[in-house]
C-alpha cells in the first residue's frame, strides 16, 4: 500500500489555512503513537528549558519543528526533508506564524551536513526509507556537538512495517520491514557512538492502538477518498480507546515491539 499519497492529500485538505494546518498538526500529536513517545523523551530531555540547536532531519509536514519551535522561542531549528515542495511550503507556513526559530531547507541525509553544529538531532520516521543508514549516521555524528543527544524512531524487526507472512510491507515506501535491535547498535557504534539507549514502542497496547487510528483508516483511504467523509464518525466512536492504549504504550517498558525509540549520544 502506498502511504505517502494519502498523507500528501491529507495534508492538501488541511493546507488551506493556518487553522486547519494547526488543526492538523494536533491530530497527527494525538493520532500518531511515535508522536507521544518522541514527545516523552524530547520533555525528559528537558527542550523546553533549553537553548540549544537542533536538526530535524526528514521533517515532512514540520510537526515536530513546530511543537519544539512554539514551546522553546530561544531553540534554533533546521529542518531538512529531500521534498523541495514540501520545504517551501512549511518555510511559508512557518514564516505566516511567526516562527522565526526555524529554517526548512532542501537536504539529502546520506551526505555531510555540517560539523559539531546541533545539540539534539531528531530523526522520525525517515530510516526506513533510507538505504545507505550508516552513511547518515555518520553525517549525524559529524553534525553533532560533544555530548550532544541523537533521538530517532523507527520500526523494529518485530512487524514494525507490519510486513505479511511473505515478507510484503503494509508501507510500500520503506526499504526495509525494520531494524533488530543489536544491528540499530552496531550501526550507530560504526558511525561512532559508543553509548546508546534502545527502547521498544508499539507493544501489545500499541500494536491496537496503531490498527484502530492508523492502519484501518489507511486501507479504507486507499480503497477510495469517499472514506473522508466517514472518517470523523470512525475516529469518534473508536479513538476514545486508540488514546487509552496510546497512553498505556508510552508509559510502559515492552519486552518487544514494533517499534524502536533510539537514543544515541557523542
Amino acid at each position: 500500500m502506498e502511504y505517502d499519497p494519502i498523507k500528501n492529500d491529507l495534508g492538501k485538505v488541511f493546507n488551506t489555512s493556518i487553522t486547519l494546518r494547526k488543526l492538523f498538526y494536533k491530530l497527527l500529536d494525538l493520532l500518531l503513537l511515535r508522536t507521544w513517545h518522541i514527545h516523552r523523551e524530547l520533555r525528559a530531555w528537558g527542550f523546553a528549558n533549553k537553548n540549544f540547536a537542533m536538526m530535524d532531519a526528514g521533517s515532512g509536514f514540520g510537526q515536530y519543528s513546530f511543537y519544539i519551535a512554539n514551546k522553546n522561542s530561544t531553540c534554533d531549528i533546521t529542518a531538512v526533508d529531500v521534498k523541495e515542495d514540501q520545504i517551501a511550503d512549511c518555510n511559508q507556513f512557518f514564516e505566516k506564524c511567526g516562527l522565526k526559530n526555524v529554517k526548512f531547507s532542501v537536504g539529502d541525509l546520506t551526505k555531510p551536513h555540517a560539523t559539531n553544529k546541533y545539540d539534539l538531532i531528531l530523526c522520525v520516521d525517515v530510516m526506513e526509507h533510507i538505504l545507505e543508514d550508516v552513511d547518515v549516521f555518520k553525517n549525524f555524528h559529524q553534525a553533532m556537538k560533544p555530548g550532544a543527544m541523537l533521538l530517532i524512531s523507527t520500526p523494529s524487526d518485530q512487524g514494525g512495517s507490519n510486513a505479511d507472512e511473505h515478507g510484503e510491507s503494509f508501507i510500500g515506501e520503506h526499504v526495509r520491514d525494520g531494524y533488530p535491535v543489536e544491528e540499530m547498535r552496531e550501526k550507530l557504534k560504526t558511525a561512532g557512538f559508543d553509548n546508546s539507549e534502545i527502547l521498544y514502542s508499539y507493544g501489545a497496547p500499541g500494536k491496537i492502538a496503531w490498527k484502530l487510528s492508523m492502519k484501518y483508516p489507511m486501507q479504507m483511504l486507499n480503497a477510495s477518498k469517499l472514506f473522508f467523509v466517514i472518517l470523523p464518525f470512525y475516529y469518534l466512536i473508536t479513538y476514545p480507546f486508540a488514546y487509552l492504549l496510546n497512553w498505556i504504550d508510552t508509559f510502559s517498558t515492552h519486552q518487544t515491539g514494533t517499534g524502536l525509540i533510539v537514543k544515541a549520544w557523542k
